[in-house]
């Protein structure tokens, strides 16, 4: 099967492409949308990911993460008192999922987003049509470009 290629959101002041390297890799909990949860079940070890900061000013494309391990329910759904806690999901049928990434590399240059939008070649990236989206699609073509966008060959 084909490598595939997504682009994963995360707040820098939750969880940074730098907590990331410092720990090597992360379970990626808590997505509550069931599009971003359709999207995790389709990883597979060995995708990529561009790693991206929301809620940042600006916000952007700051690294490259990898699949380590494929979804597998989201235990914290189950955990009473936990934030990410829903009473409608059943452990005999969980609702939601998360992946394993680990940390490849950093961008020298954050791809900001007015750059991503500046860039006629990325003007069909579900980032510029579904951008509240957290976890997307990423077209092999726009992967690569981001990535030299943001100072990696």
């Amino acid at each position: 099967m084909p490598k595939k290629y997504w682009l994963m959101k995360s707040e820098p002041d939750v969880y940074s492409i730098d907590d990331l390297e410092r720990e090597g890799s992360t379970c990626w909990e808590g997505v509550r949308n069931y599009a971003a949860r359709n999207n995790m079940q389709a990883m597979k070890v060995g995708d990529e990911v561009l790693y991206y900061h929301s809620n940042a000013k600006p916000p952007g494309a700051v690294g490259i993460a990898r699949v380590c391990k494929e979804a597998y329910p989201d235990h914290f759904a189950f955990e009473k008192g936990h934030k990410y806690f829903d009473a409608k999901s059943d452990p005999a049928k969980p609702r939601w999922y998360m992946v394993d990434v680990e940390f490849v590399a950093k961008f020298p240059e954050m791809v900001a987003l007015p750059d991503v939008k500046a860039e006629a070649k990325l003007a069909e990236m579900e980032l510029i049509k579904y951008g509240r989206l957290s976890v997307q699609g990423v077209k092999k073509a726009e992967f690569q470009l981001v990535k030299r966008m943001g100072g990696l060959r």
